[in-house]
């Protein structure tokens, strides 16, 4: 008799790496530098981006398991139009959620909802793994690459909008008597709000990252 197979554990260390990984060694932003646009252009407050990075990891990790589960069936000759409807369909199922409940925010990101269904990132992530992986590997690299997305973003702008703007989520962090005009000693950075700031707020990270982590400077 042969013997049973043992089934992986379904948070093995294998797969707990496709939830780590993107954050830090493999992400998709500092590292494989994708996603690059609307990490610059939604990062001017917090909040939009805390909404772009979600809306990327639901389409990123659900687009990743959906393609998983019908890679066998998908002809290769037709595998990037296939691709290509499935991410669609869920960011328009994404931008009308974002419609009815987010409706200020979802005027904010304008055109950047739409503009996911042409993220690298994600149809990287069809193409490198999910053609190639079981559903549940697919599903939770779908999730690390949006949450390593997602981290840029709110990182980028935190700094953006607490020093740009002196909020945070529209909330004041500065209170209004330390501002030069009401006899304080602050004046907020109007640079932060402009987008090369955005570029280079995102060369900072991309440096300490790289010098934390030195194997990166090989790459």
């Amino acid at each position: 008799m042969s013997e049973v197979k043992e089934r992986e554990p379904l948070f093995s260390q294998k797969n707990l790496k496709l939830l780590t990984q993107p954050i830090d060694s493999k992400n998709p932003i500092t590292v494989l530098v994708l996603g690059i646009c609307s990490a610059l252009a939604v990062t001017v407050k917090l909040k939009p981006a805390i909404v772009m990075a979600l809306s990327v990891t639901i389409v990123t990790a659900f687009s990743n398991l959906i393609i998983s589960l019908i890679r066998k069936t998908i002809p290769n000759r037709i595998r990037i139009i296939v691709q290509l409807v499935v991410i669609a369909a869920l960011v328009i199922l994404v931008d009308q959620l974002l419609k009815a409940y987010v409706y200020d925010v979802s005027k904010q990101l304008s055109v950047f909802v739409g503009l996911i269904i042409t993220n690298c990132i994600i149809m990287g992530r069809l193409e490198a793994f999910a053609l190639g992986n079981k559903p549940w590997p697919s599903f939770l690299d779908g999730i690390g690459n949006g949450l390593g997305y997602g981290l840029i973003l709110v990182i980028v702008a935190f700094f953006r909008e607490l020093f740009g703007s002196g909020t945070l989520l529209g909330y004041r962090i500065f209170p209004l008597e330390w501002y030069i005009k009401n006899g304080g000693f602050y004046e907020n950075n109007g640079m932060m709000i402009l987008p090369p700031m955005a570029l280079i707020s995102l060369g900072i990270i991309i440096w300490i990252q790289r010098t934390r982590n030195r194997q990166l400077i090989e790459k």
